[in-house]
């Protein structure tokens, strides 16, 4: 099997894209963002990509494992069968474990009692989680804030210090844990004569406690690298970083999508009209115009009114009008260029009009198509984030772009910078990334210094 060899002229451009520095390191950067958003469930998932327990290895991302295979509790009025593991907890739980054998075993020594008792203890310290860098799928929501002041307060009300000690470490919370151990917590917590017991959500409020600052506040929370929330979560307590990374998946792939469609439609309805002209011409222009007329919103608030968007009705829709801006030039190139005497002689020697088109004349059309196609991509991201932003594009929850800066907009989010700075960072270094591409790719590409008289 022989590959196809490429011909002088490609080589030519391709070594001259690549001396243009900019737009070839934009192009591996943003292929390279493009692998990581495909393999998105091993960055950003609650899925644990690998559980080592009890002698057995489990692979959570292939296969569904109920609370109940690791011997997690389930929630009240659940059954452990019916929810998976949490896998992010038993991560936690089982770290918090051999930070308490390792305590145990110096304190123990070399009794074999208590080392046989400290041992069945903690049976899962020899246990691990393997968890993708970001812990959190696109869809969860995270109240940990919330709820862990309130978890350890009714274990110290309870009497059970053991129990909010663990809670406090599995959660990392070291120095509460620390002040629970050695008693300390007792006098942070006291009130003076005639005032109530203070309680940990006041220790956050006020500052009392350094670690607990900015706990029992409701979402959007800001960065916090304790509960691997690297850009925060947003006003539903979901994870800003996995949504970003699918959010950007999801369009850049609806970019291309939508781009290719309309620009092989474009192209090829555009150059028949310059080759042909006539009456193809005349009447497909006549249709043009009259697509332009139809107003774009509208047309997607009816069909969105209609129907729930998806992403392929979504492309469908954006198709409708996506191709009509390149048939113009494709249009004018082929007026021009079949004027020329390569294509004539192209005709004397009997060659279909379908070969003259698409391999002597096109080759020599490009340049409006290289030059608009990567505008074309940011075009179509920006429509797509429009759209989300005015709640006709994707349903929610989809991750989105649009989504989020719908978020930061808020009058209440306002001060919320993580949420204004993500999506809007993420969008710009998006477009430039492609505008740089397409800058190199004109350049490198332009058919005009290598034009081919076949």
């Amino acid at each position: 099997m022989r590959w196809p060899r490429l011909d002088p002229i490609t080589r030519r451009r391709l070594q001259r894209f690549r001396r243009i520095r900019r737009g070839y390191y934009a192009l591996v950067i943003l292929l390279a963002a493009m692998v990581l958003a495909v393999f998105a469930p091993y960055l950003a998932e609650s899925r644990a990509i690998a559980v080592w327990y009890r002698g057995t290895l489990y692979l959570p991302t292939f296969q569904y494992y109920p609370m109940r295979t690791f011997g997690q509790a389930p929630p009240a009025g659940w059954d452990s069968a019916d929810i998976e593991a949490d896998y992010y907890r038993l991560q936690r739980e089982w770290g918090t474990e051999r930070i308490l054998y390792a305590r145990g075993h110096s304190a123990a020594g070399a009794d074999p009692a208590a080392l046989a008792a400290l041992a069945a203890k903690y049976p899962d310290r020899d246990d691990y989680v393997v968890m993708p860098p970001i812990p959190w799928n696109p869809y969860q929501s995270d109240f940990w804030a919330n709820e862990i002041l309130n978890d350890i307060q009714q274990a110290l009300d309870a009497g059970h210090r053991d129990d909010a000690e663990w809670l406090a470490l599995r959660d990392g919370l070291g120095e509460l844990a620390a002040a629970i151990r050695s008693g300390r917590i007792d006098t942070l917590l006291a009130a003076g004569k005639g005032h109530p017991k203070r309680t940990l959500g006041d220790l956050a409020r006020t500052g009392a406690m350094v670690s607990l600052a900015g706990l029992g506040t409701s979402p959007p929370n800001a960065p916090d690298l304790r509960r691997r929330h690297y850009l925060g979560t947003d006003s539903q307590g979901r994870d800003v970083a996995a949504r970003l990374l699918y959010g950007f998946r999801i369009s850049i792939f609806f970019a291309l999508f939508l781009v290719l469609t309309g620009q092989v439609i474009g192209t090829i309805v555009g150059s028949l009209q310059g080759y042909l002209g006539g009456r193809f011409d005349l009447v497909s222009q006549r249709l043009i115009e009259v697509l332009i007329a139809v107003p774009f919103l509208y047309v997607v608030i009816v069909i969105a009114a209609l129907f729930q968007p998806t992403f392929w009705l979504l492309i469908a829709i954006l198709s409708l009008f996506q191709w009509i801006a390149i048939t113009f030039f494709m249009r004018t190139e082929m007026y021009r260029e079949k004027t020329r005497e390569y294509c004539l002689a192209a005709k004397s020697y009997g060659a279909s009009h379908f070969r003259i088109v698409f391999r002597h004349l096109l080759p020599n059309c490009l340049t409006p198509l290289v030059t608009f196609t990567p505008f074309a991509v940011v075009g179509a991201i920006f429509a797509l984030t429009g759209l989300d932003y005015l709640g006709y594009g994707l349903p929610a929850p989809t991750p989105s772009w649009g989504e989020l800066i719908g978020q930061a907009l808020q009058a209440s989010n306002r001060d919320k910078l993580w949420l204004t700075l993500a999506p809007f960072g993420a969008l710009t270094i998006t477009l430039v990334l492609v505008v740089f591409i397409g800058e190199s790719v004109r350049e490198a590409f332009d058919p005009k210094p290598y034009a081919r008289y076949e």
